[in-house]
């Protein structure tokens, strides 16, 4: 059973205007899903049919293509996180979004934070998300991030 504790991603620093901005809870809660390691929730949210570009464990780019390599990253990714019995939450700086009627992109600025084995880390990143809406409902498509700096605390 892991014991580590449930985080979730803060948004105090966020203004109400930005907050109201299309795709806002959507993000939020792919950044909750990464920080609980839900991959089933985040499955559901992403479709990432022409992959992803995140920030891997070193600290550098992870090109990742299709819906099979996502799916692969992810999995991994959480598994040893919940290896090294690490914690990780977001924290969101500032964000803006636009939609359109069946696709919409948002830019997110947030501090990704992970602890482990006693030390405290503090990514600050900025990423892009499309958006695209399929049926009724609104599905990440694209995702790309970019680490500016990275402190330990």
């Amino acid at each position: 059973m892991n014991t580590l504790i449930q985080h979730h991603t803060q948004v105090d620093r966020v203004d109400a205007e930005s907050r109201n901005k299309p795709f806002f809870d959507l993000t939020v809660q792919m950044l909750d899903c990464v920080a609980q390691h839900n991959f089933e929730r985040l499955s559901g949210i992403c479709d990432d049919d022409f992959g992803i570009i995140d920030i891997n464990t070193t600290g550098g780019s992870e090109v990742i293509r299709d819906r099979a390599g996502w799916e692969n990253w992810f999995q991994g990714l959480f598994a040893q996180l919940d290896t090294m019995q690490a914690e990780t939450w977001s924290e969101i700086t500032r964000y803006e979004a636009i939609s359109g009627s069946d696709m919409g992109y948002g830019v997110v600025d947030f501090q990704q934070v992970l602890r482990v084995g006693g030390k405290s880390f503090r990514f600050d990143v900025i990423a892009t998300i499309i958006w695209k809406k399929m049926g009724e409902t609104w599905k990440e498509s694209r995702y790309h991030s970019s680490m500016l700096k990275m402190v330990e605390e």
